[in-house]
């Protein structure tokens, strides 16, 4: 199970770089829920889909996969991501997604984000404790 779980995701990575919100969502289940940490809460494919929508016609996040990680009905990856939108949050961040499957779909996807501080002019990265 954990195999086709991560094949799953690899499937769902592809479909957000590609800026596929069907190529996501038929990968969930009806009333999966979309949990932002910090951010928002999402239930529902169709509640996902209208949100997903308001980023259509921009450029899709750009980001790399550091280490993913799958056992039963979880798999979680992490990794660095840079994007343009929404207005005002353009920049370079790291982020860990975590999945958690039920009957072969996404039941529950878990999105920790965290924007990289930058030194101003410089743009080198400001230790953060």
């Amino acid at each position: 199970m954990s195999q086709q779980n991560r094949e799953i995701v690899e499937k769902i990575n592809n479909a957000f770089l590609a800026g596929s919100t069907e190529g996501f969502l038929e990968h969930c289940s009806e009333d999966v829920v979309w949990v932002m940490e910090g951010e928002k809460t999402t239930e529902g494919k169709s509640a996902i889909r209208e949100w997903m929508s308001q980023m259509e016609g921009s450029e899709p996040p750009k980001f790399s996969v550091k280490k993913m990680i799958a056992g039963g009905d979880s798999v979680a990856c992490f990794g660095e991501m840079s994007m343009d939108q929404p207005p005002g949050a353009a920049g370079t961040y790291s982020y860990c997604d975590v999945y958690e499957f039920a009957g072969g779909k996404v039941a529950e996807l878990r999105s920790f984000v965290v924007k990289h501080k930058t030194d101003g002019e410089s743009g080198e990265q400001a230790a953060v404790l």
